[in-house]
């Protein structure tokens, strides 16, 4: 899609939620590129949010942008347009560096794949890898030893979750839950916590063992908001503790930014 002379470049993640933003000033880091800095805004954001964030003017960077909400990326594109910014790239799945064995390529969101994207410059040669995102949804994905996306699974995340409880009763709070609770729950909040949190977590475990059914034993990778408690208690129960990788989805845009040749090899 582009060449190393697309940076500095900033990534655009737009997702069900929010929008998270990656300056990016080198492309060639290993093993992943890093950004120098990030944003993340409410999908109700005013351009004064973007008020000292970038160094440089808007216009010097190019812009690659992953989006799985149009409307919100219409309104990104429309912002960068009156800004008078030109370098802008709206991914579509065939600009990412990385083969999707599904027979609708172009239906899978495009944040999976620039997880997946990522993880290959992560995963040892020849091993596959199992990629957890725990956003808006939790989506578990398997990237085969070749480096293929093979598709996975999308359960809710624990803040639709935490909401469908709440709207969907009569007494029910509405609750967050951002750490590991106890598993048994003594009053009714208690109990939502646990049940919300080790629910999910009981299923990312599950697809990850039907996942790695016939691969061995895949590593494993965890980004997004909530992942950090899931990692903490996976890390305790498996022998090859899994990897959290806080800025996996912007790495995964960013390469996707670079011829597509390198992209593709793992370590």
């Amino acid at each position: 899609m582009a060449t190393s002379s697309s940076f500095p470049l900033v990534a655009v993640d737009v997702g069900n939620s929010r929008i998270k933003l990656g300056e990016f000033t080198h492309p060639l880091a290993d093993p992943l590129p890093h950004p120098t800095r990030t944003l993340a805004l409410g999908l109700d954001w005013t351009p004064s949010d973007f008020d000292g964030w970038l160094p440089q003017d808007s216009t010097e960077y190019s812009w690659c942008i992953s989006s799985v909400n149009r409307p919100a990326a219409t309104r990104f594109l429309e912002w960068l347009k009156s800004h008078g910014v030109s370098r802008v790239h709206l991914l579509a799945s065939t600009d990412l560096p990385i083969e999707v064995a599904l027979p609708l390529p172009d239906k899978v969101g495009l944040d999976r794949l620039a997880n997946a994207v990522a993880v290959n410059r992560l995963r040892q040669a020849n091993e596959p890898a199992i990629v957890v995102s725990h956003g808006t949804a939790i989506t578990v994905d398997l990237v085969d030893r070749r480096g293929a996306f093979m598709g996975g699974a999308i359960m809710p995340g624990l803040g639709i979750s935490a909401r469908a409880l709440h709207e969907f009763t009569d007494l029910l709070p509405l609750v967050e839950v951002s750490e590991a609770p106890p598993a048994l729950g003594k009053s009714t909040l208690a109990a939502m916590h646990s049940g919300l949190f080790w629910g999910a977590l009981g299923g990312v475990r599950e697809l990850v063992a039907r996942l790695s059914e016939g691969t061995g034993s895949p590593q494993i990778f965890l980004t997004g908001g909530g992942a950090p408690a899931f990692a903490s208690v996976l890390a305790e129960e498996n022998e090859r503790p899994p990897q959290f990788v806080p800025h996996l989805t912007l790495a995964g845009i960013a390469i996707s930014a670079l011829p597509h040749g390198p992209a593709k090899e793992a370590r």
